[in-house]
């Protein structure tokens, strides 16, 4: 007769065997010896060293990836819209912490305007997904800061859940309050972590930003570009910052680039503009 003690339920049916979740109860619960104090007697699973170990490197790439996929889908998330820029713009009228001149001073604080815009777009494209029980279209940020911050902040001033893909760095970069909690990401992996900003990507919102927004920016218009990813509506915000930080005409000129490869993505200026591009894309 099975012993019942052992069948487990859950949403998918009887499960026979031994959770480990419950294993970890027991061995915690193992008499302290010699034996049980060693490494080697530790579960692997619970075995933070054990993890952290270089030839571990796979398992734990592979465990940020699944994490996130398996809590996305159980969230029902469909769809999201990408918004990446900078964490030191500041919001309107805010100090701009990052300056280190007068000259940074001045362009922060001008810039300030697209934390607004960003915030606006955000709340734009979270009404659109109420529509679909905020199943597609949902705002997706890196979790931080500036624009970061103001993307979450637009969703959640509706009522709208929204994600952050927060990644840990040496000076700290703690997840905006206006992240859904339950949707709040932490990454190890750069890599793993912008690829599940592209995964459910329906749209993609880049707004001025320095390295990092660059890094995510010519990521995903690399993919577009060689037809790994789909050609969703790709939006710069703020054409005059973009034009005079990249020269994408040159590019094109100097033959590295095709000359329709500047079709790719849309130069935009407010967040009724890019909701625009959006709309006329999907016919929305």
């Amino acid at each position: 007769m099975a012993n019942k003690s052992i069948l487990k339920r859950n949403g998918k049916g009887w499960k026979a065997l031994r959770r480990s979740t419950q294993d970890i109860v027991e061995a915690n619960k193992v008499p302290e010896t010699e034996q049980t104090r060693a490494p080697a007697y530790r579960l692997a699973f619970d075995d933070a060293e054990f993890l952290c170990r270089e030839e571990l490197r796979p398992v734990r790439l592979q465990l940020e990836l699944l994490k996130t996929e398996m809590m996305l889908s159980e969230y029902g998330i469909q769809s999201t819209v990408v918004l990446f820029g900078g964490a030191r713009i500041p919001e309107p009228g805010k100090s701009a912490w990052a300056a280190k001149n007068d000259i940074q001073k001045k362009n922060l604080a001008e810039n300030s305007k697209y934390y607004e815009e960003a915030r606006k777009f955000a709340a734009i494209v979270s009404r659109h997904s109420a529509e679909a029980d905020y199943k597609e279209y949902v705002v997706v940020t890196g979790g931080g800061p500036g624009v970061m911050e103001a993307g979450n902040r637009g969703a959640s001033e509706i009522g709208a859940p929204s994600i952050g893909f927060n990644i840990v760095l040496p000076h700290e970069q703690a997840p905006n309050e206006y992240v859904t909690p339950d949707l709040c990401f932490n990454f190890h992996y750069f890599a793993i972590r912008k690829m599940h900003f592209l995964m459910r990507a329906k749209a993609v919102a880049v707004f001025p930003g320095g390295f990092g927004t660059m890094d995510e920016m010519f990521e995903a218009l690399t993919l577009i570009q060689t037809k790994r990813m789909e050609p969703v509506p790709f939006l710069l915000f703020g054409k005059n910052f973009w034009t005079n930080v990249i020269n994408f005409s040159e590019l094109a000129n100097q033959g590295t680039i095709s000359p329709d490869d500047t079709d790719l993505f849309h130069f935009v200026d407010t967040a009724d503009e890019g909701w625009g591009v959006i709309r006329q894309h999907y016919d929305t």
